[in-house]
């Protein structure tokens, strides 16, 4: 069990401590991993950024994740996907609604800081948890194009089978705990309360404002 997001976060900065001093780039998933990934930024002296991804919603069952679509809309559908359910033309269309959130929050997020270019760099794709890992997988395969050194994807808690999933892709990846009786992220915490935009704006300002421009 971890108290709250910034506990795991701690813990995850223990485990990824060989990091520091090479400037990783640490690249949270909105909206939950922001204030994670601010934390670990400090701790292991890098720079805070965000991925944009955004689950693909079951018809009919929104909370079920079907899939991911990055911002360039490259999607991602998982194999576990029921194909009867998938009419193309509600993919198609739940795609454009979800592409439509990330321009509207990157064209937020790029007021305080322009996307910091991840070529070459040791980048940390931190979640609070991965259920289907389909928005993770989806924030790797997009960053994968762009050239990082060192793809690390660093999550508190998974369920085994988006833990497997998730290896395959990364470089390297961290979970602090991958329990058999994997229900729902929440469960792991003592504390998870939403993290509204307007936390999210307030912790990249901060950043954004303390950072050394390198």
């Amino acid at each position: 069990m971890f108290q709250d997001r910034l506990d795991a976060a701690r813990q995850l900065s223990q485990a990824l401590r060989h990091y520091r001093g090479q400037n990783p780039l640490v690249l949270a998933i909105p909206r939950g991993a922001v204030p994670m990934g601010a934390a670990m930024a400090e701790a292991l002296q890098g720079q805070l950024d965000v991925v944009l991804v955004r689950k693909l919603r079951a018809p009919l069952q929104p909370e079920v994740a079907i899939g991911a679509v990055d911002e360039t809309g490259l999607a991602y559908v998982s194999p576990y996907a029921d194909p009867l359910d998938l009419d193309p033309a509600y993919l198609k269309d739940e795609i454009q609604l979800q592409m439509k959130t990330l321009e509207a929050r990157r064209r937020q997020y790029a007021e305080i800081q322009m996307p910091i270019p991840v070529q070459g760099r040791v980048v940390i794709v931190v979640d609070d948890g991965l259920a289907t890992g389909a928005t993770m997988l989806a924030a790797l395969q997009a960053l994968r194009r762009h050239k990082p050194l060192r793809l690390v994807c660093a999550i508190p808690v998974a369920s085994p089978h988006a833990l497997t999933k998730i290896q395959a892709v990364a470089d390297e990846t961290v979970c602090l705990s991958a329990p058999e009786d994997f229900m729902a992220v929440g469960q792991f915490y003592r504390q998870f309360p939403q993290v509204s935009d307007a936390q999210v704006l307030a912790t990249l300002r901060s950043q954004a404002s303390a950072a050394p421009h390198h």
